[in-house]
């Protein structure tokens, strides 16, 4: 037995596998992008854009500790961090694109120009990828923060982030051939 049960299946199964993985992956970030245009963000909140942005924080690292249990416990941690990846990325990237498209709904002195939702996911990528074109740019002290906190939350994202994840499949496949368990003691690779 390899250390990794993904191996031991045959090659046609081993394909689907990976194939149902990448498959629900896209499905959970299609919805979360789907959720993002239709909700009605354009209304003002009561609460603080800074505590939101908090609370959202809060949510994703509950998301990400249970998506890290889940791996360590899949018969398949590869696999089970692909999904992981396809619902922890884009929640990430649309917690700070709804952000700064509520900020620039509550005061047009957010950034140097209006923001439609496409525009605030435009700006967050730009920041994400260290691109920057300069095109939109915070303007407000409010506004700032928020992208501050984005910068130091995609350092972190990239370097610890990724590091948990790889290590929760090293643990997961490393549990898994201490057991004994194998591929085919598990019904669906989930």
């Amino acid at each position: 037995m390899t250390a990794d049960p993904q191996q031991d299946l045959p090659a046609a199964p081993r394909r689907r596998a990976v194939l149902w993985a990448v498959l629900r992956g896209f499905l959970s970030a299609t919805v979360l992008v789907v959720l993002y245009y239709v909700l009605p963000l354009g209304e003002p909140l009561g609460t603080g854009t800074v505590v939101r942005v908090l609370i959202g924080l809060a949510v994703f690292a509950a998301i990400t500790v249970w998506q890290i249990r889940t791996i360590m416990g899949s018969p398949y941690p590869g696999m089970k961090a692909v999904e992981a990846l396809g619902l922890l990325f884009p929640f990430y990237m649309l917690l700070f694109a709804s952000t700064y498209f509520v900020m620039e709904r509550t005061s047009a002195a957010s950034f140097t120009e209006p923001l439609t939702r496409t525009d605030a996911l435009y700006f967050t990528t730009t920041v994400f990828s260290t691109v920057g074109f300069g095109d939109i740019a915070p303007r407000s002290e409010v506004a700032r923060i928020v992208l501050i906190v984005q910068m130091l939350g995609d350092l972190a994202l990239l370097g610890a982030g990724v590091r948990l994840l790889l290590e929760a499949v090293r643990r997961g496949r490393q549990l898994r051939s201490d057991t004994g368990d194998d591929a085919g003691s598990a019904a669906s690779p989930r």
